[in-house]
Parts: structure tokens; sequence; C-alpha cells
């Protein structure tokens, strides 16, 4: 596959656990998302382990000319400025699909932020699905993958959780992780 080609012996990355394949519905957060480098990292990633993972971004990445791309590689475009319920709306997809597997970014931006947005846990919980954490590591050139962690109704505990795992991950532009 030229995707695993790419991925480990052109730029020299790793894949370090698998994404569950008997899972057919779950929530993926990817951090530290601190560079435009992190897209193809991710995708390249996703493709050489092979599971459909589909993601979200900003409506103006899907308008012409390379908008039929994000689509052609499983996005699907976000109106951030309208006040609808995007939890719901994506729950909805949840449970209308027998297969389908979100990726986010818990920062919900290439910026330096005090925390994380919250949206991918309530979708998490909204739709009965476990939450996969995986890492765009710079520092070690991997991509990491958690076992499957189903939210509980302790949010502060479980956030730990997921700040764990990414503890001593560097992003492509550290000091914005």
């Amino acid at each position: 596959m030229i995707s695993k080609f790419i991925y480990t012996k052109i730029l020299g990355w790793k894949l370090v656990g698998e994404f569950p394949k008997d899972l057919k519905k779950y929530v993926v957060i990817g951090a530290p998302h601190t560079s435009w480098k992190d897209f193809p990292i991710a995708i390249l990633g996703r493709n050489t382990w092979g599971v459909k993972i589909n993601f979200i971004g900003k409506k103006a990445l899907f308008k012409p000319p390379f908008g039929f791309i994000f689509r052609w590689l499983g996005g699907s475009p976000v109106d951030r400025t309208k006040s609808s319920n995007k939890v719901d709306a994506i729950v909805d997809v949840f449970n209308k699909n027998e297969e389908f597997r979100l990726a986010l970014s818990p920062e919900g931006t290439r910026q330096k932020v005090d925390k994380w947005k919250t949206g991918f846990y309530y979708i998490a919980k909204g739709a009965g699905v476990p939450i996969i954490m995986f890492t765009l590591d710079f520092g070690r050139k991997q991509m990491a993958v958690s076992e499957p962690f189903y939210p509980t109704d302790d949010m502060e505990a479980d956030f730990k959780v997921f700040h764990d795992f990414y503890k001593d991950v560097k992003g492509a532009k550290p000091e914005l992780f």
C-alpha cells in the first residue's frame, strides 16, 4: 500500500497499537493538533492501519477547488457559525449508521488552549460509544492508539485519563500543546 510506504519508509513514522477492528462505532480523539502537518500524517496513519475513520472540519475547507478532496478522504463540513446543537446532530449520525467512527481534535484548533473542548465526550456518552485516543507524536515520529475507553459519570476523572495518555507527547509545534 502506498500510504504505508510513504508513512514508514519515506517519512520514517511508526504505528503503535491497533484501532479495534471489531468495534464499528467509536469517537477518536487525536492530539496534539498544533500544525497543518497533523492532517496529512493522520490520514497516512489511518490508511496504513486500514480502518475507515471519518472527520469533520470547518465548512471553508469543503469549498472549491479542494473541497472534493476532503469529502473523498472521509470528511464532512460543519458550519461553526450556526448555533445548532452539533453534539445531538452527530449522535444522530452514530444512531443512524451501522458503522461510524469519528475523529476529532479535543483542542478544537491548532492554537494553544487552556482546556479542551468537551463535545467529543458528550458525543461518545450520547451515542453510547467508546473513545479511542491516538497521538500525533512528532518527538518519537509515531502514532500510538489507546484501548477503547468508555466514559463514566465522572467527567473530571475521565479527562485525567485523557490528559495522562498525552502527557509526554510532542506536537509538531510543542509550544502550542
